[in-house]
């Protein structure tokens, strides 16, 4: 296993954790992707410690707390040898203050997390969600004290939107309080808005990236394909309105490249998707899923060896998407050059 430095920190984490999703699984969208109990979290965490994973990903909104107790439960006796990873600031209840990033509620969200994973400090700990009704002094404030506390090691976001990132880093440089050195974002194939905004800024501001669902919300399993619909037991025919959406001509043309790297390297479609992630700027870590032993080792199998340029040049093409205004390529620093005779506007 390779280990990454988590942005700009001294944190040294593995390019493939795996997340806890499916421990405790309950509800519509959590039901939907597993139900891993105790004895199989801590079968699963062996795999993963075998392997060199040391770094396990959770949230307090995961079946209602439920994954950090069992994440708690398959790491006791061996806290010391893994990194926990967690998040808070979605709704948890129906309560005003259940929500949000306000300092009672991330007191009391760090807390309860503690308990319920059954240790003393969390390794990382990210916002799930920007709270625009609580001032980031107050957000960045409460997170320093965390950290000074030994509560926290280090601190991020996740699904925060440029400028709200840089907020928030503004208002820690400006009083000296504790950065944000990790950024968990949605990446994949089907799903490269990250590099239009958020990948540059990570470059230039030391986030490290933590990617969530690198197989695109399930659909890039190699389970389908032009010729394969999605299967009757599949959990996108449940799931796929909570994730990204994906057009469908554009999903088969990132397959088909999927299809014929995999036969080049003898990699399957899911470990190909993965290894194309983890030779990415600014990505720490990839988070894997697994509902079972043989999908851990699976997705295992994306480490150890490199795609070739040509293949990288292959899924590159296929899933490349002009980006938006303002990121358009005229507009973009690298398209300068190219303007003969410039733009009006």
């Amino acid at each position: 296993m390779d280990y990454r430095t988590l942005g700009k920190s001294g944190l040294k984490v593995p390019v493939i954790s795996l997340g806890a999703g499916t421990f405790g699984g309950s509800g519509p969208l959590f039901g939907a992707w597993g139900n891993t109990d105790v004895e199989e979290a801590r079968r699963l965490v062996d795999i993963c410690l075998e392997a060199g994973v040391t770094l396990f990903d959770t949230a307090d909104v995961y079946s209602d707390g439920a994954s950090e107790q069992v994440l708690g439960q398959a790491i006791k006796g061996r806290r010391e040898e893994v990194l926990i990873s967690t998040k808070a600031s979605l709704p948890t209840g129906s309560g005003p203050n259940d929500w949000g990033s306000s300092r009672s509620r991330l007191i009391s969200a760090v807390e309860k997390a503690l308990k319920r994973l059954g240790t003393d400090h969390i390794d990382i700990f990210q916002l799930h969600a920007f709270d625009a009704s609580t001032p980031v002094e107050e957000v960045v404030s409460t997170l320093d004290r965390l950290v000074a506390d030994g509560k926290l090691r280090y601190i991020g976001v996740s699904n925060f939107s440029g400028w709200q990132i840089m907020k928030s880093l503004a208002a820690a440089d400006r009083n000296g309080w504790t950065r944000y050195v990790a950024n968990q974002v949605y990446y994949s194939l089907i799903g490269r808005d990250y590099e239009w905004d958020l990948m540059p800024l990570g470059e230039d501001q030391g986030l490290g990236a933590l990617v969530w669902s690198p197989l695109g919300w399930g659909r890039l399993t190699g389970k389908i394909s032009r010729s394969k619909p999605i299967p009757a037991g599949s959990r996108l025919h449940e799931t796929a309105s909570f994730g990204p959406p994906v057009e469908d001509e554009y999903f088969y043309r990132v397959i088909d490249a999927l299809e014929e790297v995999a036969a080049e390297t003898e990699k399957t479609v899911p470990q190909v998707a993965i290894n194309w992630l983890i030779s990415r700027p600014t990505v720490s870590s990839v988070i894997i899923g697994a509902r079972n032993e043989e999908q851990l080792r699976q997705n295992l199998g994306a480490v150890g060896w490199s795609l070739n340029r040509d293949q990288i040049a292959k899924l590159d093409a296929a899933s490349a998407v002009t980006p938006p205004y303002p990121h358009f390529p005229y507009y973009r620093q690298e398209g300068f050059a190219k303007l003969n005779p410039p733009l009006a506007g």
